[in-house]
């Protein structure tokens, strides 16, 4: 009897990783729900245990402490878990001048965005390239594309992801290992208050969690490639390549700059 495959989604527990753990539970996907909260994975894996054919595990753990992704990845094989589709989800940013944010928690930020990442991307490819079938789903955003002052060190971050996934994407293509890199602009979360950004408005809103994961979902099915959910955002990424940086980042300047930050004379 073949093992049973699972899905391993990073920052399950709430937002755009809880979207995915349900659309995979409906696809009739085994899940790992990983984050830093016990009581609402388990909360959340006990729920999609509840559709007929899921196994849902929760497996809480801190992914921006020293040696966390080599601990998951321990857990995952003395659990007989094999992952064959790795959604790299979790992620925060913080608004602010660069050097009067904590430096422990940039720090910390850098170790979840990209550290992360790409030691859980490391570990878990191999046996995909050995088996010639899995995939990745790397969680980006629009800030990728350009920097953003007065959020520095996140968009730096997002903006290593998405030159990693694409780049990775080309290598294992010849293995039948799809990448998908997605890049949302503001969407439906709790990122926002988590760290701290002024509230600004997006052009028709914040985006519904579900209609972000649809996308990626769609792009996977396609066999992976960048996926920037809504027309405003694409077209966003794309005039951008003509305009000037130093204008972009003008215009980044303005509508990251926090309220109580008023221009210096």
């Amino acid at each position: 009897m073949a093992q049973a495959s699972y899905a391993l989604i990073t920052g399950a527990s709430s937002g755009i990783g809880e979207s995915f753990a349900r659309a995979l539970a409906a696809r009739r996907h085994n899940l790992v729900l990983v984050a830093r909260s016990q009581e609402k994975l388990e909360s959340l894996a006990s729920e999609l245990r509840g559709a007929p054919g899921i196994l849902a595990e929760a497996v809480p753990c801190d992914l921006s402490a020293d040696g966390a992704a080599q601990g998951l990845t321990r857990r995952l094989t003395e659990r007989h878990l094999e992952i064959d589709l790795l959604v790299n989800n979790a992620g925060f940013g913080a608004q602010g001048r660069f050097w009067k944010l904590p430096l422990d928690r940039q720090i910390e930020m850098l170790r979840l965005n990209v550290t992360a990442l790409v030691e859980l991307t490391y570990l878990l490819l191999p046996p995909m390239i050995e088996q010639r079938r899995g995939a990745l789903i790397n969680v980006s955003s629009t800030a990728s594309f350009q920097p953003i002052p007065y959020t520095t060190m996140y968009a730096a971050t997002k903006a290593f992801v998405t030159s990693f996934s694409l780049g990775l994407a080309e290598e294992v293509r010849e293995f039948g290992v799809k990448v998908v890199t997605l890049c949302p602009g503001g969407t439906r979360t709790n990122f926002f208050d988590a760290g701290e950004y002024r509230r600004r408005k997006f052009p028709g809103g914040l985006q519904p969690v579900d209609e972000v994961v649809a996308e990626a979902l769609r792009r996977l099915d396609r066999g992976g490639g960048l996926a920037v959910p809504r027309w405003f955002n694409k077209a966003g990424v794309f005039v951008q390549r003509f305009v000037p940086r130093s204008a972009v980042m003008k215009v980044s300047a303005d509508l990251f700059r926090p309220a109580d930050d008023p221009k210096s004379a």
